[in-house]
């Protein structure tokens, strides 16, 4: 620290100095103009010609009467410069040698001159080790970001990463995550059509081509799977085939479970668009964010949620997962699959005080409000 602040108070004096040095400079310089030396050149030129025989009498009075002319009216329209008076030099000496002070004084007050730097890495290292539950989307993603890089031939942190930079509001980030994850798993169905999803979301709702093509290689790929028969159905109707987009859609409700809690809302959404004859408009009066967008990021959160549930499927000693999912769960106003992974929670750490508190806390957690 002591120096930083040697070599600040060093680099503040060259830079006076130089200060100085300029305005003393522009004081001897000032006084003669630019346009005046001009004309004495020629003047001087003019003398030298002559004297090397290269100019007749009569062409050289002529071009001396010619430039002293020219240099007549040049020292008429000079506008007239006033030296700087030595009595100020003493004062632009000590702005100079107080601005660095001032400066000084003002990081002191509002500055932490004790506070250690905090390297991005060590930071990010930091939100790893800590609860990803209490972390923003933000640094979810910083942290996703460095596990992919790691685990290069791998798509899952990429997965991820897109789904933490969809929680942030990054639909181009999270859409170039799913492009390379695509590219390193190209036959996971999953990947295609969370790319799909990213598309809508990020044309806030329109189901463009890009969209389009990466729901068809879900499709492809899963004949069943309901983002890319949904998304599909639904650019069928936008693009002005309702009749063949309404029937898909009523085909992909009629393959929903029974028990499925997304029926309800799609039946309404059928009934309504039947109703009216095309989608609904994109963008609402009331300025609300499009539907369409909404849904995706929707579908992206809760593939999280699941996949957090099927890894805890496979490891169910992880207490912290656990706590993770019932939060989850709460958050998204699912009370059903809350309470069932708290009871099964409780039940594999009843011995554990602490666990039990923590989950009981999540379970509590408000729901998001709906967009």
């Amino acid at each position: 620290m002591i120096a930083f602040w040697i070599a600040a108070a060093g680099l503040s004096a060259v830079v006076a100095a130089l200060v100085l040095r300029g305005a003393a400079g522009a004081s001897l310089s000032a006084g003669d103009d630019a346009s005046l030396a001009v004309h004495r050149r020629q003047l001087s030129e003019i003398d030298d010609l002559a004297e090397r025989g290269l100019l007749a009498d009569g062409e050289l009075k002529a071009a001396r009467a010619e430039a002293g002319r020219r240099l007549i009216a040049a020292a008429d329209h000079q506008t007239p410069w006033a030296p700087a008076s030595p009595k100020t030099r003493p004062l632009v000496l000590a702005v100079a040698a107080l601005a660095p002070l001032v400066a000084l004084a003002v990081y002191m007050q509002v500055g932490v001159p004790g506070l250690a730097d905090q390297p991005f890495l060590k930071r990010v290292a930091q939100w790893r080790a800590s609860d990803p539950g209490q972390l923003e989307p933000e640094k979810i993603a910083a942290v996703l970001e460095q596990v992919a890089a790691q685990r290069p031939r791998d798509p899952e942190p990429l997965k991820h990463l897109a789904l933490a930079r969809m929680a942030g509001g990054d639909a181009t980030g999270a859409a170039q995550a799913l492009r390379r994850a695509v590219a390193l798993a190209p036959d996971r169905v999953d990947l295609w059509a969370g790319l799909g999803e990213t598309f809508v979301a990020e044309g806030d709702g329109e189901i463009g081509t890009d969209a389009r093509r990466a729901f068809g290689e879900a499709l492809r790929r899963d004949p069943k799977n309901i983002s890319a028969r949904y998304h599909l159905a639904k650019a069928r109707i936008a693009d002005g085939d309702l009749a063949g987009g309404l029937a898909d859609w009523r085909a992909l409700l009629a393959d929903l479970p029974a028990d499925d809690p997304r029926r309800a809302g799609f039946g309404q959404e059928i009934a309504q668009v039947a109703a009216l004859g095309r989608l609904p408009d994109a963008a609402p009066a009331d300025g609300q964010p499009a539907q369409g967008a909404d849904a995706g990021v929707q579908g992206m959160i809760e593939g999280m949620v699941a996949s957090l549930a099927a890894k805890l499927e496979a490891n169910p000693d992880d207490s912290d997962g656990w706590i993770r999912l019932v939060r989850a769960y709460a958050v998204l106003g699912d009370t059903a699959r809350r309470d069932a992974a708290l009871a099964k929670a409780q039940g594999r750490f009843g011995d554990q005080p602490k666990v039990l508190a923590a989950l009981r806390q999540a379970a509590q957690t408000p729901k998001a409000p709906t967009p």
